[in-house]
């Protein structure tokens, strides 16, 4: 697909058609480099584990080595 430059301001622009977007998962951000006098325009990978911990509550964490049990068969392996 050939294309022109627009004039924005300082800068130069370019129109990319939505089905061109769609088809790189495009939506709102990029990220652009240049590699080998090419720029390559990606789309930007979303965070997915952002902010995950911040609705964790220490008070609901159900406490799994508590229910552990020692067994004799346990206490004959180790010497303390």
């Amino acid at each position: 697909m050939r294309t022109s430059l627009r004039k924005i301001g300082n800068s130069r622009g370019i129109i990319i058609p939505t089905a061109l977007l769609a088809t790189c998962d495009i939506n709102s951000e990029v990220e652009m480099r240049v590699e080998n006098n090419r720029i390559i325009i990606e789309p930007v990978a979303p965070v997915l584990r952002q902010g995950w911990f911040e609705k964790y509550n220490a008070e609901k964490d159900a406490d799994v080595v508590a229910e552990l049990k020692e067994t004799a068969v346990e206490q004959d392996d180790w010497q303390w």
